[in-house]
């Protein structure tokens, strides 16, 4: 009879510590996933903080431009300004759905805004003729091109996690560890569409 019962308690303690050491290495597998999604999010972040920055020398040199219409340099400002008040935690993407959205709609307001700048100043071929504005436009473009990319990857990134979460077994562990999903940049903002950048500096588009 002992020798039963030690083999039974030896099965027992072996299956607790199978389970144990499944256990955290599920746990330390979403913990690396969770990393790789706020790095993949200070990618995305770094991209528009380069279109921010780039914001203030745009109009600035648009503003010597006679005539430009106002209306428009006004609405990139204050939109490059609702994103200036995002408060976000450095270095982690966003929790909830709420909070993702609200920066995704800023974001995409500056690109809304940006897009009609450019397109309004095809009126001005003296404005489109000078070295800085056309510099600008080609850093405007690249910088728009690498956001889509950085937020493709960082989709991707996400949809890795988000999928371990929900998987069984490891739906147990996430929900113990705190582990939830994570919202993702819906493919028809605003922010991922590139402003149109014409290079034909002879007459203006109709």
């Amino acid at each position: 009879m002992k020798k039963v019962l030690l083999l039974v308690f030896g099965v027992l303690v072996v299956g607790v510590l199978a389970v144990g050491l499944g256990g955290c290495s599920s746990y330390n597998g979403f913990v690396g996933k969770k990393q790789a999604v706020d790095a993949a999010w200070a990618a995305v972040d770094a991209q528009y903080q380069r279109r921010f920055d780039l914001v203030p020398n745009l109009v600035k040199t648009v503003e010597g431009s006679a005539n430009f219409e106002r209306s428009v340099l006004k609405e990139v400002t204050e939109a490059r300004a609702s994103v200036g008040q995002l408060k976000m935690t450095p270095g982690q993407a966003p929790a909830t759905a709420a909070e993702f959205a609200k920066y995704q709609e800023a974001q995409g307001q500056l690109a809304g805004a940006l897009s009609r700048l450019l397109v309004v100043s095809e009126r001005y071929p003296d404005l489109k003729s000078t070295g800085a504005f056309r510099d600008l436009q080609v850093q405007l473009e690249g910088t728009e091109n690498r956001i889509a990319v950085a937020r493709n990857d960082f989709n991707g990134t996400v949809q890795r996690y988000n999928t371990a979460v929900q998987q069984f077994p490891g739906v147990i562990v996430a929900r113990l560890g705190g582990f939830t999903e994570r919202p993702y940049f819906q493919s028809d903002a605003g922010a991922a569409k590139a402003p149109k950048v014409d290079f034909n500096f002879g007459t203006p588009a109709k």
